[in-house]
């Protein structure tokens, strides 16, 4: 029972990081209803293979150097922010041909992965999840639901299974989803486009200035 109880807490979790809305998922998004479920899935691969190489850099102590020295936080926000504007940029362009009736399903069809890599290995949202929440996932231990009467192990191989597995069923629905609408409403895509891009330039914007504040 435990182990079940702690393979969900797990996925629940991923879910977390996975599920809000925001830069990562503004990707996404553009991916699929551009260019279809499987490109939006390679993105979500693409930041799930970012994840990956959190777990491994927290289990290794060196996430938490982003936590003691404000000057590699200050320069994260700002190479984030700048990739965040230049993403935005593209998915504009893309929205605007999608728009006008333009191909764009083999335009950069390969590139949804690198994107999203890219952004999430700069993303200070995803690092600050790994030295908040991510620090439970690893840290060995366990916690208890007094009003469900069940306890989850923390630290433990069900749990981060459990976690990766969250974030694999976000990645899969999630772009089947927005293909699904697609295909019922015909301005849709370039709808969810446009506001992919808006999402990555408010980020974006936000990310330098905050870069700007903590370097300045």
């Amino acid at each position: 029972m435990q182990l079940l109880v702690s393979a969900l807490a797990g996925v629940a979790l991923g879910l977390s990081l996975a599920a809000p809305p925001g830069p990562m998922n503004a990707v996404i998004a553009e991916e699929s209803v551009l260019r279809g479920w499987r490109s939006g899935f390679r993105a979500g691969l693409g930041a799930m293979t970012a994840d990956a190489c959190f777990f491994v850099l927290a289990l290794l102590g060196v996430v938490a150097v982003v936590r003691d020295l404000p000057t590699v936080r200050g320069a994260l926000f700002g190479a984030g922010g700048v990739l965040m504007l230049y993403f935005a940029y593209g998915a504009a362009s893309d929205a605007s041909a999608a728009f006008t009736g333009e191909d764009v399903t083999s335009a950069d069809e390969s590139k949804g992965f690198q994107k999203a890599f890219a952004l999430a290995l700069t993303n200070p949202f995803q690092i600050l999840w790994w030295l908040t929440a991510g620090v439970g996932l690893l840290d060995p231990g366990t916690f208890s639901l007094d009003a469900l009467g069940i306890t989850v192990a923390t630290g433990s191989p069900v749990i981060v299974v459990g976690f990766f597995a969250g974030i694999a069923l976000w990645i899969t629905g999630f772009p089947a989803a927005l293909v699904a609408a697609g295909r019922r409403v015909d301005a849709f895509a370039p709808a969810v486009a446009y506001l992919s891009a808006a999402v990555l330039a408010l980020a974006g914007v936000s990310f330098v200035w905050e870069s700007v504040r903590m370097l300045g």
